[in-house]
């Protein structure tokens, strides 16, 4: 099992779109659901902690950037993979349940596109704005790596992400990534383009499938793809 794919759903959002998820996935490694709905809470009880504790907090307008509670369970979900990965993962692939897989993709792929030794994880740059999280790769060999999983974990544990000028799951990961650079020199890799809008679709992620992010839902694909899935 040197590869592992993770992502979270809850059984409404299996209904309306992450089945596509589970029909289409065709990639050569084993892929495992963090389920709301399921068991989800009795793996991360620090999760439903901060669930309860911050359920009702206030969201100006509805402002899905000061919501920690709809982002946080991914977080929850990619740390507990981290920290309990069996021995020899190579690394773990964190993927969003609105993914429509197209092309496959194997370990080699990976070694030629995604992975980097010297590298703790893999994003989606968007220059000055916060990262596309809907993809992350995180280097399970980087002696780094699990002090992030845990730097990450306090963020939530001790709510520290309402310290910052936003809350959702993308501008965290960015920030103590960020101090991984600043601190310790800790290297990653890029593979944005800088940009805003649909990075992942400009990708070389965009080649092997579709993240049909928000209204991308209702048409079955990103009008993006066009351009590079074939």
């Amino acid at each position: 099992m040197s590869i592992q794919v993770i992502t979270t759903w809850n059984n409404r959002l299996h209904t309306e779109y992450a089945h596509i998820f589970e029909s289409s996935y065709n990639w050569s490694f084993p892929y495992t659901v963090y389920n709301e709905d399921v068991d989800m809470f009795d793996k991360i009880p620090e999760l439903k902690a901060f669930v309860d504790r911050n359920k009702n907090r206030y969201i100006v307008e509805n402002d899905y950037r000061f919501d920690g509670v709809r982002f946080c369970y991914k977080v929850f979900a990619y740390i507990h993979a981290i920290l309990n990965a069996p021995e020899g993962t190579k690394g773990i692939i964190g993927i969003d349940a609105d993914s429509k897989f197209v092309n496959p993709v194997d370990e080699e792929w990976i070694d030629k596109h995604i992975h980097r030794d010297d590298c703790m994880m893999t994003y989606l740059g968007r220059g000055k704005d916060y990262s596309e999280c809907g993809f992350l790769y995180f280097n399970l060999q980087h002696p780094d790596i699990f002090d992030y999983a845990r730097a990450m974990r306090d963020m939530y544990v001790y709510d520290k992400i309402y310290d910052l000028q936003e809350y959702h799951d993308s501008f965290i990961w960015d920030f103590v990534r960020m101090q991984f650079e600043s601190v310790r020199g800790t290297k990653n890799h890029n593979i944005g383009d800088g940009k805003w809008g649909h990075v992942q679709a400009r990708s070389i992620l965009g080649t092997v499938y579709d993240h049909l992010k928000g209204n991308r839902k209702s048409a079955g694909k990103s009008p993006e793809s066009d351009l590079y899935l074939s």
